[in-house]
This record gives C-alpha cells, sequence and structure tokens, in this order.
C-alpha cells in the first residue's frame, strides 16, 4: 500500500488503466473518501476505496493497483460494506 499521507483533496483517482475512478473528498483511516458526485446514483452520501487499493501517488493523481472498472465495484459505502452488498 502506497503512503496515503500524500493523499491531498480534489486529487484524481485512477484505475491502472488511467481509466477516472473519482476524486478525493479526504484519507479516513484506511480508506479514501469520495466526494458525492462519484457515487453515481448513490449521491446522496460518500462512497470509499480501500487505501490498499493505491498503487502510487504522483502530482494530483492516486493510481490504484486495479483496472478502473474493478476498483468501482470494489467501493464500499460509509459502514465498510460493499456498494454491491445495498444493491441485491
Amino acid at each position: 500500500m502506497a503512503d496515503l499521507s500524500a493523499i491531498r483533496e480534489h486529487m484524481n483517482i485512477i484505475g491502472a488503466d488511467g481509466v477516472h475512478v473519482g476524486t478525493v473528498d479526504k484519507v479516513e483511516g484506511d480508506r479514501i473518501k469520495l466526494i458525492k458526485a462519484d457515487s453515481g446514483s448513490h449521491d446522496d452520501h460518500h462512497h470509499y476505496v480501500s487505501g490498499g487499493l493505491v498503487a502510487e501517488v504522483e502530482g494530483d493523481t492516486v493510481r490504484l493497483s486495479a483496472n478502473g472498472a474493478s476498483a468501482v465495484l470494489l467501493e464500499e459505502e460509509e459502514s465498510g460494506r460493499a456498494i454491491m452488498d445495498d444493491d441485491a
């Protein structure tokens, strides 16, 4: 896992394939909180990305180890539950 202390508000989050995943709101513990606008149909609350998915932080970009489409599926709710659990 990369150093999460290097992650700042409004940084761009991309997958390993360069696809936009979201924008950083802030880091909370070992997770990145995305801005609400990046929560898709759940835009009334924030989604989170595990810090364990961060491959590197360079400039104003956080690159994840997973491709964009996979990273979106791994997003979590504030409770830590997978997004997919809420859709079932």
